[in-house]
This record gives C-alpha cells, sequence and structure tokens, in this order.
C-alpha cells in the first residue's frame, strides 16, 4: 500500500494544502476567537527576519520608530469621512470599560492615519519640523467574517509609515521610493517573489487616499496576493485635523502626507508563492535556520562532529541549528525539517564519519550528495546564493508563464481563472473593472506597456492587471 503525503497536494486542494502546511510546519493556529490566530514560535521566526530586513531599510529610509496607542476615540475617525467609510465595516468599538460605560466609545486600531495626525498636529509647527518620517510596527485589529490563517485574520501584525512633507512633490517621491527601494528590494531581494509594482485604480485605493502604489505576487495556484501598499494622502488628514506648518515665507501651509505597510500577511505570500508538497522553501536570505545539522545516530563522536561542523558553518556567518535529538527516529526529524523548508541539512552518521564526509541535502532544488566536511563551509554560502536566485527565478517565471494579453472583458475573466491577464486600461475603464468584479475578478495594478507605474490613472498606454486574489 503507498505510504499517504504528509501534505495534500496542491494540485488536488490548494486551500487544503496551505492549511496543512501551516499546522505541519508548525507555523500557527487558530485562535480562541474567530478570526484571531496563535503564531507558533518557527512562524513567528519567519515574521522576525521579516522585521528585521525591513526595519534596516525602512530605517535607511529615514524614517524612525514609533508607538502610538492601540485604542482610538471614535469621533479621530469621523474626522476624515472617507477613510471611516473605508473601515467601519471592519471597525471594532469598546464601549465598557473599568465596568461602566465609557463616555465616547473607542475604536481598537485599524490603522493610524487619525491618531498619528492628532499628534502630527502638535509635533509641526515650522518647514524645519519636515518632513516628518515615522514608523510604528504594531498589531492591528479588522473584523474579517471570512479568516484564513497569515491571510486575512480579525487581528495580525504590521508595520505602518506616517510621514508628513512641505509639498505634494516630496510626499509623492517618498511613497513612490518607500514602494521601490523599501518594500520592492525586500520581496525580490529577500522573499524572492517577483511582485509587479504598479498603481491602484481609484475603486480598489486606499480610503482618504490620493493614490495608492501596490505590489503584487502571483501565488501558486495563479491567484493574486497584495504584499504591500504605499499611499499618497495628499492634504486628506491634514484639513481634517490641521495639520499645518509655517513656511519659509510666513505663510499657513497644509502638510503633505504619506502612509505605508506591509503585514504577516507575507508569512501566507511566502509559504504560497514557494512551497511544495513536500512543504515550505524558504529563501536562505530571509530564513532563521539556514542550515541544520543532524546527527543520523547517537554515536558520541558523532553527536561530536556535529557541533563541531555547526560551530564552523555559524563562524562562516551562516544561521545553524544543531539536531542531536536521537531519540526521535532520524527520518521523522529530516521530514520536520523539509516541512519546514531549512535550505540546507547536512547530515552525519558513523560511516560518513568513516569517509570524512557529510550528506548535503539542498531543499529548494532537491536532490542530495556526499561532500567533504572540510569543504562545507566553503561550499554552502554559494548554494545558499544559487538556490535564492533559483526561488526569484522560479517566481518570475511562473508570473509570465500565466499571464496573458486579453482584449475583452470576457477573455480577462476567462484568464482569471488559472492566472492573471493584462488589458488596456482604455479598454476595460471603471465600468468594465465593475463587471469584472461582479465575477469577482479585480483589477490588481495598472501598469504601463513597459511595465513601469504610471504617472496617472489614464496615462497613454496604460495596462491593467487583472487576477482573482486572496
Amino acid at each position: 500500500m503507498a505510504k499517504a503525503p504528509v501534505l495534500t497536494p496542491q494540485a488536488d486542494d490548494f486551500p487544503r494544502w496551505y492549511q496543512d502546511l501551516i499546522n505541519k510546519a508548525e507555523l500557527a493556529d487558530n485562535g480562541p476567537v474567530r478570526g484571531t490566530m496563535v503564531i507558533r514560535p518557527y512562524g513567528y521566526s519567519l515574521w522576525e527576519r521579516m522585521q528585521q530586513e525591513m526595519d534596516a531599510r525602512i530605517k535607511e529610509a529615514g524614517a524612525q520608530n514609533a508607538y502610538f496607542p492601540l485604542f482610538i476615540p471614535q469621533s479621530y475617525l469621523t474626522r476624515e469621512a472617507e477613510h471611516v467609510e473605508g473601515f467601519a465595516p471592519e471597525l471594532a468599538v469598546v464601549t465598557h470599560g473599568g465596568g461602566k460605560e465609557l463616555e465616547e466609545p473607542v475604536v481598537v486600531r485599524p490603522t493610524s492615519e487619525t491618531i498619528i495626525n492628532e499628534y502630527f498636529s502638535k509635533w509641526v509647527q515650522s518647514y524645519r519640523d519636515l518632513p516628518l518620517l515615522i514608523n510604528q510596527w504594531a498589531n492591528v485589529v479588522r473584523w474579517e467574517m471570512r479568516s484564513r490563517l497569515f491571510l486575512r485574520t480579525s487581528e495580525f501584525l504590521w508595520q505602518e509609515g506616517h510621514t508628513a512633507h512641505a509639498t505634494f512633490e516630496d510626499a509623492r517621491d517618498y511613497a513612490a521610493m518607500i514602494h521601490r527601494d523599501v518594500y520592492g528590494d525586500f520581496m525580490t531581494g529577500v522573499l524572492g517573489i517577483d511582485v509587479l509594482l504598479g498603481r491602484k485604480t481609484a475603486r480598489e485605493r486606499f480610503a482618504g487616499a490620493i493614490n495608492t502604489l501596490t505590489l503584487e505576487g502571483m501565488m501558486g495556484d495563479g491567484k493574486a496576493l497584495q504584499l504591500g501598499t504605499s499611499h499618497e494622502l495628499g492634504t486628506n488628514f491634514a484639513k481634517a485635523f490641521n495639520t499645518s506648518y509655517l513656511s519659509k515665507e510666513g505663510q499657513q501651509e497644509l502638510v503633505w502626507q504619506t502612509s505605508w505597510g506591509t503585514s504577516t500577511r507575507m508569512v501566507g505570500g511566502l509559504i504560497m508563492s514557494h512551497g511544495d508538497d513536500n512543504g515550505l522553501r524558504v529563501p536562505p536570505r530571509l530564513a532563521p535556520v539556514q542550515a541544520v545539522v543532524l546527527a543520523i545516530k547517537g554515536d558520541d563522536e558523532v553527536v561530536a562532529k556535529v557541533r563541531e561542523i555547526g560551530d564552523r558553518l555559524k563562524a562562516a556567518g551562516i544561521r545553524v541549528q544543531v539536531d542531536v535529538r536521537t531519540d526521535t527516529p532520524f527520518g521523522r526529524r529530516a521530514v520536520d525539517w523539509e516541512l519546514k523548508g531549512v535550505p540546507v541539512r547536512v547530515e552525519v552518521g558513523p560511516r560518513d564519519l568513516e569517509n570524512g564526509t557529510a550528506m548535503l541535502a539542498r531543499r529548494i532544488p532537491g536532490g542530495k550528495e556526499p561532500v567533504a566536511i572540510d569543504e562545507l563551509t566553503a561550499l554552502i554560502p554559494r548554494a545558499l546564493e544559487e538556490d535564492q536566485a533559483t526561488l526569484l527565478r522560479q517566481s518570475r517565471e511562473r508570473r509570465e508563464a500565466r499571464t496573458v494579453d486579453v482584449a475583452t472583458i470576457g477573455e480577462a475573466a476567462e484568464a482569471a481563472a488559472t492566472g492573471w491577464a493584462r488589458i488596456p486600461w482604455a479598454d476595460l475603464g471603471p465600468e468594465g473593472e465593475a463587471k469584472l468584479a461582479e465575477q469577482g475578478v479585480s483589477v490588481r495594478c495598472l501598469l504601463t506597456e513597459d511595465g513601469a507605474v504610471p504617472e496617472t490613472d489614464d496615462a497613454p498606454g496604460t495596462v491593467a492587471v487583472v487576477a482573482r486574489a486572496y
């Protein structure tokens, strides 16, 4: 009798494969309140690595980290009408505290534009205070009716940047820089996902923004996942909160603002972009553990050599974990590490010691081969970079192979059943976009014909990328 697969095959049931993998790789569990999640240590270690890489890029862009309260007076949200309308269905509102009804209900943070603007209006007095560049790592609550771990949960973790500038041009350029040099660089260079950088349509724009820039990735089933956004807010919030400054010319001027964010949704994107029927495949630059060194048996010499190899690899700058849990069968441990997607396994047993070799297993291309132990510290870093490039190439090849150019709404909807479609925006327009939405298909972003971000929705030659999305 054939052995049952550890995971439901992707081709049989992609959503079930996704849930199986989260469970078997010990990434997360459903929380006790509907729509919440418990992120397990290995899943959280992936998020921590994302935080570290993103935080360094955000600080390089000049932003500083701060923290603002979880509870926001309900009246704050009502000051910007489009903003409150956009978030109203998702709000969690607290009406009682300390055993008493509150004088004013408070909203559990869905995003922080309103409360941050309350303080920006205090902190900004003069052109000398600008630009003001703030980032926050926090949790937010958006009440989801249909939740899925990492992709849509009622509470999730994220970073949200908020900035104030003296001019429209400064704000526009900063939002574009975050989109390109922070988010785009991280997602392609570290996550290994070949994202499209584009502009959202008015229908898909962030509530209260004058422009939204997005990063869209194609998942293994051909659907799209929005992995991050950067918004130009114009002066909408500045007007609502009277966030103004005294210019060099002595005039009171409203600030121009941006906001931008990424979240634990990227963990879901990582899973669905790179995972296969054997589990996760974690990009080496992201991986919390880049190499695991396993003792096949509990022989003292084997265990000592495993620890020695681990120390050598660590000294070479590789993130290493040593596995000497020989009371657990080796096969089970090997499968567990494969499920977790650790890029490299170094397996050592008594016979390997006799030969001065170790078995090197590479998760991303697959396969294993014996390698001289003395060569490991030179070979593994090269293998990790090769495997990083492989994931990015495979992501690009999948997107290109499953994206087709179409001329009609019907063709766009048909293509979106298995991948993405590109259609001239002039031929689709808002009316066609609305018709696609009725069929569960959305315009993910607008691009120029050569793949750049258009300056306006109706720029000549603009193309709409159409897909079903998570």
